[in-house]
């Protein structure tokens, strides 16, 4: 019945103007991130790790502002599962599209890094290519289905659960889906290399170049930028040479990419993740109590 009630909400939140949601987000956002949680702990512990020159007044204003930008991105899940195609549009726009439409009977691996407003992204670049994306498979089944319908309600995409692994994913590209592939997180030691994010090194899988090496994919960086009135998801031009021989320089070469886009839009980068939470042997867990 819970659950049930919060769809409810989340409906009712969706019939509410892109300013009202973003100053409700504001309101909330501002009142969690003051709160002493675990997350808050985690988002000043990566902030650390990669602006130790930033002075610590200005880290915690941007771990603020990133509050904020969680908040208003969970309060758009109403656009997400309810608005109608028409009003996706408007909310998202799409910079640079003519690289996708470049790319017509290629295979495509759009890559999306964890910004806010990545599922609205995913989304609106549905409605114009057919797209194949990873989820996490929820315990409740009533919420599995419903994240899997919301997903899927435009009938443009196509789901695959993590613990299918690629091989559903490689046939979706070859079927002519274009892969909405977020390769930023840490997932642990296994397909992962340590090479350096803002400096730190960062376990970092391998999956997108071997991805693209298997299907011959084109690659093409992208992140949703949040604005006033909306959302600009920005497709970039292709990686050239991508993938190489070395799957551990892709890895360097795809964080680098990634470091241009956070440094763009510091607080709208997902900084409450444990992305260093996978060491080399040897070094000390950053996000241990000490």
């Amino acid at each position: 019945m819970g659950l049930r009630l919060l769809v409810g909400l989340v409906w009712l939140i969706s019939w509410l103007p892109f300013r009202a949601v973003s100053a409700l987000g504001w309101l909330l956002g501002s009142l969690i991130a003051a709160l002493p949680t675990s997350r808050r702990r985690i988002g000043r512990v990566n902030l650390r790790l990669c602006f130790p020159d930033m002075p610590e007044a200005e880290r915690e204003r941007l771990l603020r502002r990133h509050f904020v930008a969680i908040v208003q991105m969970l309060l758009e899940y109403g656009y997400c599962w309810f608005a109608s195609p028409a009003r996706l549009r408007r909310l998202m726009r799409i910079e640079g599209l003519e690289h996708l439409k470049a790319l017509d009977g290629r295979q495509v691996i759009l890559m999306m890094p964890h910004f806010t407003g990545l599922d609205l992204a995913g989304l609106r670049v549905s409605m114009e290519t057919p797209v194949v994306s990873m989820y996490a498979r929820q315990k409740d089944p009533w919420l599995d289905a419903l994240f899997r319908a919301k997903r899927l309600r435009l009938g443009t995409g196509l789901v695959v659960s993590r613990q299918e692994g690629s091989r559903p994913m490689l046939r979706a590209l070859r079927d002519g889906y274009r892969l909405y592939y977020l390769p930023d997180q840490d997932f642990g030691h296994r397909d992962s290399v340590f090479v350096p994010f803002f400096g730190v090194n960062a376990a970092t899988i391998t999956g997108m170049s071997r991805l693209a090496s298997a299907a011959r994919a084109v690659v093409l960086p992208c992140y949703p930028r949040r604005e006033a009135g909306g959302y600009t998801l920005v497709i970039e031009p292709p990686l050239q040479g991508f993938p190489s021989s070395d799957p551990a320089a892709d890895a360097a070469r795809m964080n680098q990419v990634i470091e241009t886009q956070v440094r763009r839009q510091l607080h709208q980068y997902f900084w409450l993740h444990k992305r260093f939470k996978s060491r080399p042997e040897g070094e000390a867990d950053y996000y241990a109590r000490r």
